[in-house]
């Protein structure tokens, strides 16, 4: 190749002279797209060239469209696996895109020129293919060369004082800083070659044979419009022959291509397919700030601090534009930059603090921008029918983090669910269900959204399972269905199809669910399986989903629980008994959660609210035996603070009758309760499970509290080695269960964990001391300060507590009912059910 230094084209020619137009450029540089524009002015070309992939030739129109706002990429996909796709962003202070808009305003030709997308995808999966062999060098920065011969250690900073910032001077020529621009590149090629850019020789070889047919069609009134780096290459002098032999046999693989919508963060990213700009928000400012940029800009960081609540005065601003200039002078620049313009307003604006200064940067150095694109941009028909429901739910995709709250009651808002989870089925993350702000009922979700145009890859993906999200939805279900396994799996894939209304994949995920369910005997996995099932019941009745067929799964899953944990729960070893502990609770709440059959003792049966029994009825709260009748806690026969409820003998009867033979539906949760009891009282459990069973029937009253005393006090016993009662006690008031307020409302458990602390030698303290830290450091601080309290006072005599009428009693502390704090409630009790 003849040396472009030596070449008569070897630099941009000034204008009216012969050759095409080169114009080197950064890509996103505001300062590159500003004197791109100026030369385009001054020559006025009959065609412009444009670096990027020939396949978008078709799509150039559109740039001109009112509905296309940038930042915008053209993406290329491999249409057999459009999971191989590349991206070429456009900002609108992109020297690519000035120039393309300038092109259509003025009737010029306008051209892509670069390699073809089908080759450069197919070139990429053959190097992926091929995997990363030893790592080449990296490739010279040309800045940073170029900055280090100026003398300056800072390359952005050197680009920006000498071409961003660069307001060109009247009269000035317009073509002078690419002729300049060229020539040091052009000693650049001359150094370091093609600089290890892989394919950069096939690239360059394809622009010039684009750029001969230009000018064999246009003459020499063409421009190019390409990176600096390339534009050595583009005025060598080589042959058409030399160039095709470069070209003849790449590899290619069919492609598809459109435009989507880009975001200023995404133009930030230096990792995927960001451009690696830092501060797009700043180079979009400088863009458009024809004077005074500076100025402008702190005055646009006032309002944005002053809308955060923050106070800012124009006091503020004039300071910061002084102090920005003075750094500027004391670094040696000609014009204040970013840096200078962030200390600025740290100092000033942001009293020093890095924490609102992170909303600058987040709101301007970055900014949220996100393009649109018009209807009539080429798509997937996923796409359209995504595009069509998004306008229709008015769900807009944003590009900055937001929370939706969606109440499933009603229809839009039921609609915009099923949308978000038919989405994640198809690995399509536009949002993600997030906890919700103290509801939890299942008629509530809420949502966090964020759109990132990755996702646009991930509808070319999901395309190939339908043609809408329904349809596609529905096919990956099935897919995923046949394909999974383990039975965690299908279990959250039937959570997701109830959420997502597939009713026609339903039944394929059910087959495969019931039929992984009867093979599989790991308990520990049925156990994980069975919380993913009740929740899916729950938001089945929601949404009036017929889940019979799951109810049937779910209690069959459960019943076989029932029979094989307290095997499992034998011989674990610390770890695995917290694992444990996990899975009891979540076992627990499941089997909570699955409804019972309707029968005897059901809602809507025979003793249900609005039966014998109920509340306005015999036994009701202002019949006989209500709470302020006979038969209350506070009459006779509740001995000693027990209840008839709590007391041993009901405990027992409540034992029986919630057998595996109960009536009203109890038999599922009577066999639990079953299992929970074997584990709390077996030797063998681990302490943590055994604490953990005990407080769960404790809460559920199946547990008297004289029981509960009774394995608290065989668990906290000397001949129990420290580790194992401390084991014991984070199982049963271990967390944020509200443990710590059943030791405040029973002082005889409190006695009992007290008188044990007490009697632990000095030498098996340490060890128990981080459990014990644990246990007690998740409660409330209100919680702990009156343990604190009670602890300070001591226990009373025997472990019982004192009653209301001693010196040291607690209101509402004591183990007797009190009477005219327990009548305060029964008003408002009644207002709330309606009773006058």
């Amino acid at each position: 190749m003849t040396s472009p230094r030596t070449a008569p084209s070897s630099v941009p020619p000034a204008p009216g002279a012969r050759g095409p137009l080169l114009l080197g450029v950064r890509h996103h540089g505001p300062g590159s797209a500003r004197a791109v524009l100026a030369a385009l002015e001054a020559v006025r070309p009959r065609a412009v060239l444009v670096e990027g992939p020939p396949e978008g030739d078709a799509l150039l129109a559109l740039t001109a469209d009112p509905d296309m706002r940038p930042p915008v990429a053209l993406l290329a996909h491999a249409e057999d696996d459009p999971g191989l796709a590349s991206f070429w962003p456009m900002a609108e202070f992109s020297p690519e895109w000035v120039a393309i808009r300038w092109a259509l305003a003025h009737g010029a030709a306008v051209r892509f020129i670069d390699l073809p997308a089908a080759h450069a995808l197919a070139l990429a999966a053959a190097a992926q293919g091929e995997g990363q062999g030893e790592t080449a060098p990296a490739p010279p920065d040309p800045i940073a060369v170029l900055a280090d011969a100026a003398g300056h250690d800072d390359p952005e900073r050197w680009w920006e004082d000498v071409v961003e910032h660069r307001s060109a001077a009247t009269g000035a020529d317009p073509v002078a800083p690419f002729t300049a621009l060229a020539e040091a590149m052009t000693v650049l090629r001359e150094t370091y070659g093609d600089g290890g850019h892989p394919h950069d020789a096939v690239r360059e070889a394809f622009m010039r044979i684009r750029l001969r047919a230009a000018r064999k069609e246009f003459g020499d009134e063409v421009a190019v419009v390409c990176g600096a780096w390339h534009v050595p290459a583009l005025a060598a002098r080589t042959t058409l022959t030399a160039d095709r032999a470069l070209v003849k046999g790449l590899p290619k693989v069919r492609t598809a291509m459109t435009w989507v919508p880009w975001t200023h963060r995404r133009l930030a990213r230096r990792s995927g397919y960001g451009a690696g700009i830092e501060a797009p928000g700043w180079y979009a400012h400088l863009f458009h700030a024809r004077d005074r940029p500076v100025e402008r800009w702190m005055t646009k960081a006032a309002g944005l601090l002053r809308e955060e609540d923050r106070f800012v005065s124009p006091a503020h601003v004039i300071e910061a534009v002084r102090l920005a200039g003075t750094l500027a002078a004391l670094r040696g620049r000609p014009l204040a930059g970013l840096d200078e313009a962030t200390d600025a307003v740290r100092a000033v604006m942001c009293d020093g603090s890095d924490v609102p200064l992170a909303l600058v940067h987040d709101g301007l150095v970055v900014g949220e921008a996100l393009g649109e694109v018009p209807d009539g941009a080429p798509a997937v028909p996923l796409q359209r029918d995504l595009s069509r429901q998004q306008r229709t739910l008015r769900l807009k995709p944003e590009p900055p983090d937001r929370e939706v709250e969606f109440d499933l009651r009603r229809d839009t808002d039921a609609a915009r669910s099923r949308l978000l989870h038919r989405l994640r089925l198809l690995a399509v993350d536009w949002g993600s269900p997030v906890a919700g702000r103290g509801s939890t009922g299942t008629f509530r979700e809420t949502w966090r959204l964020r759109w990132e145009p990755e996702l646009s890859v991930r509808i070319a993906e999901a395309g190939t399972w339908g043609t809408t999200v329904l349809t596609a939805a529905t096919a990956k279900a099935e897919s995923d269905a046949r394909n999974a396994t383990t039975l965690a799996e299908i279990t959250d894939l039937a959570e997701l199809c109830l959420l997502a209304a597939l009713p026609e994949a339903l039944p394929v995920v059910m087959r495969a669910l019931a039929d992984r369910a009867a093979l599989d005997a790991d308990v520990t996995r049925l156990a994980e399986a069975l919380p993913a099932l009740a929740r899916s019941l729950r938001y089945g009745d929601v949404r009036g989903t017929d889940t019979a067929a799951l109810g049937e799964v779910a209690a069959g899953v459960a019943t076989r629980i029932c029979v094989g944990l307290p095997a499992a729960c034998t011989g674990l070893d610390a770890d695995s008994a917290e694992a444990m502990r996990r899975t009891v609770d979540e076992v627990h709440g499941a089997i909570t959660l699955l409804p019972a059959p309707d029968g005897p003792g059901a809602l809507d049966g025979p003793g249900a609210l609005d039966g014998p029994g109920a509340l306005d009825g015999p036994g009701a709260l202002d019949g006989p035996g209500a709470l302020d009748g006979p038969g209350a806690p506070a009459g006779p026969g509740a001995p000693d603070g027990q209840t008839p409820s709590n007391a041993p003998e009901a405990s027992d009867a409540a034992d029986a009758s919630d057998g595996p033979d109960a009536p009203g539906g109890e038999g599922l949760r009577g066999r639990w309760a079953a299992v929970l009891h074997k584990l709390s009282s077996r030797d063998t459990v681990a302490g943590v499970v055994r604490g953990r069973a005990a407080r769960l029937l404790l809460d559920e009253g199946r547990l008297g509290d004289d029981e509960a005393a009774r394995l608290m006090g065989l668990a906290l016993s000397p001949g129990t080695p420290p580790p194992h009662a401390a084991a014991w006690i984070d199982g049963f008031i271990g967390g944020a269960s509200g443990g710590g307020m059943l030791l405040v409302h029973d002082e005889r458990l409190l006695a009992l964990v007290d008188g044990w602390l007490t009697g632990i030698p000095d030498h098996a303290f340490a060890d128990v001391l981080p459990l014990l830290r644990r246990t007690f450091s998740a409660y409330e601080p209100g919680v702990r300060r009156t343990l604190g309290e009670l602890a300070r006072r001591g226990p009373a005599a025997g472990g019982r507590a004192r009653g209301p009428g001693t010196e040291a009693a607690l209101p509402g502390y004591g183990p007797e009912l009190d009477g005219p704090r327990a009548d305060a409630v029964l008003p408002v009790l009644r207002l709330v059910l309606g009773r006058s």
